[in-house]
């Protein structure tokens, strides 16, 4: 009987097996992984919880750079054309991490052995968008593949 997270014996050429990694990716790691330390890295793969909490953190920084652009815009709606300057700097931040996010979606792909081409998938409405939930939610091939070694969820 074998054990879970064991080596199984190689048949047929099969790739090698790797476990995946028993603890998940924390909050501020997949931030600092993600926006700082591979900002525009699209080869590779990212595991879930790398890719679910950067997305996450999009979400709330984005949030919080709209309420801003929204309280500084009603503040300085006497100043004229400078009542623009919060939703300005808001747009940057939020164009800023676009490529980011397309980066850490590019290696999630890469972890379920999907190309990163396959995020075009999102053009198609409704069903585009529920096989790419569908997609990010699997679990990643538990063996190296054609995209790389199997994310280990600690900070390179």
């Amino acid at each position: 009987m074998e054990q879970e997270g064991q080596p199984q014996a190689q048949q047929f050429g099969a790739p090698a097996f790797s476990p995946r990694p028993q603890q998940m990716m924390g909050f501020m790691d997949a931030l600092t992984t993600v926006f700082r330390n591979k900002y525009a890295t699209f080869s590779g793969r990212a595991s879930r919880s790398e890719y679910w909490w950067s997305y996450l953190g999009y979400f709330v920084i984005a949030t919080v750079l709209q309420i801003f652009a929204i309280i500084g815009g009603i503040i300085l709606i006497d100043a004229g054309e400078l009542a623009l300057l919060p939703s300005l700097i808001a747009l940057v931040g939020i164009v800023a991490m676009i490529i980011p996010t397309i980066a850490v979606s590019v290696r999630r792909m890469h972890d379920t052995g999907k190309s990163g081409w396959m995020l075009l998938i999102l053009i198609i409405p409704c069903i585009g968008f529920i096989l790419w939930i569908v997609w990010m939610v699997e679990d990643g091939q538990a063996h190296d593949n054609a995209y790389g070694p199997v994310p280990t969820n600690t900070m390179e």
